[in-house]
């Protein structure tokens, strides 16, 4: 196939690969706009590739036709929790992206932040809040102590969820237990962490056969100051500088910074890491995405062009690793 070299047993085999979109997450319609994107990306490639809505016929339908590899674009938990990524490992399917038990750290908020701050990489102040502690030790009496530990404003986001969902910036403590019960919709453990007034950026991390190395940063000015799901997904509510308009120090440590956390969550591939360039220019992370958006609004789509790469020829060859690096453990094994 034209544009995807073939290696290892399944792709010299001649099979196309498979893209996974959709599924049953809030993120449902944003997965499903990548995968059909990314598809059409590989098309215009050369690299044959199927879109698959995963559902309980899956395991039946790759094991019927099976892939050279997968690629996941599936968002929110589908995606990225690890979890169906621990199933085609066991179903032998290989495929693009972090590993299951890395996804699993990288989607819990603050473990990520956690280990990153162990290795040396700035984070704001966070603590991490279940709903059951929220309601058995006082709400008022519990808030009322981040207030005064961490300070105002706050940003409250879900422990564990994408696309911003639930995410809300709070500059008055009256208003933080209703923002604290909106969290609680999306997920069972709120990260309240010191809200950051820098620049926002977005900085995409690859490994196509030399090493992680991050692309192009994007700059992120949504227009109310906060990028939320609206403000992602929206055209129009959010203004994009690709590469950020930052100066070359401050450029070189956010790249460094985003390199680093992707090497200290043990990712691979890729990866989107999130970061606030704070007034000093320390660059502050927020998140990392192993599963980042594709569609047309996407921060990584933006970086691939900026660094003058084809996001279907980059797909393809991440696709061929993966598959050569499945065939290399079946070698072992």
């Amino acid at each position: 196939m034209t544009g995807y070299a073939a290696t290892g047993a399944e792709a010299a085999a001649g099979r196309p690969v498979v893209v996974l979109a959709g599924g049953l997450s809030y993120e449902r319609d944003i997965s499903l706009r990548s995968g059909r994107r990314i598809v059409a990306a590989l098309h215009a490639a050369g690299c044959e590739a199927t879109l698959l809505d995963p559902d309980d016929t899956l395991l039946a339908r790759l094991d019927a036709d099976r892939p050279a590899a997968v690629l996941i674009a599936l968002h929110g938990a589908a995606g990225e929790d690890g979890a169906l990524r621990g199933v085609l490992e066991l179903a032998g399917v290989p495929y693009v992206g972090a590993s299951a038990a890395a996804s699993r750290i990288s989607w819990d908020k603050p473990t990520a932040k956690a280990l990153c701050r162990a290795a040396g990489i700035g984070t704001a102040d966070w603590v991490a809040l279940p709903d059951t502690t929220f309601r058995e030790l006082g709400a008022a009496a519990v808030l009322d102590r981040i207030v005064e530990r961490i300070g105002l404003p706050l940003m409250l986001k879900p422990a564990q969820g994408g696309s911003a969902l639930g995410a809300i910036r709070v500059a008055d403590a009256e208003d933080l237990p209703a923002a604290m019960v909106g969290c609680f919709a999306y997920a069972s453990t709120v990260l309240i962490e010191r809200y950051i007034d820098g620049i926002e950026v977005a900085v995409t991390v690859i490994d196509d056969g030399d090493g992680p190395r991050a692309l192009p940063a994007v700059e992120i000015a949504p227009n109310d100051g906060v990028f939320d799901y609206a403000a992602r997904y929206t055209q129009g509510m959010t203004t994009y500088h690709t590469p950020a308009r930052l100066d070359a120090t401050t450029t070189e440590r956010l790249m460094a910074a985003a390199v680093r956390a992707h090497e200290t969550l043990a990712l691979r591939d890729l990866s989107r890491v999130d970061i606030i360039v704070a007034p000093d220019g320390t660059p502050v992370f927020l998140e990392v995405n192993v599963s980042p958006g594709l569609t047309d609004t996407s921060l990584m789509p933006m970086s691939v062009a900026a660094a003058s790469l084809d996001l279907g020829a980059l797909t393809a060859r991440m696709l061929r690793d993966a598959a050569r690096r499945s065939q290399q453990v079946s070698t072992v094994d």
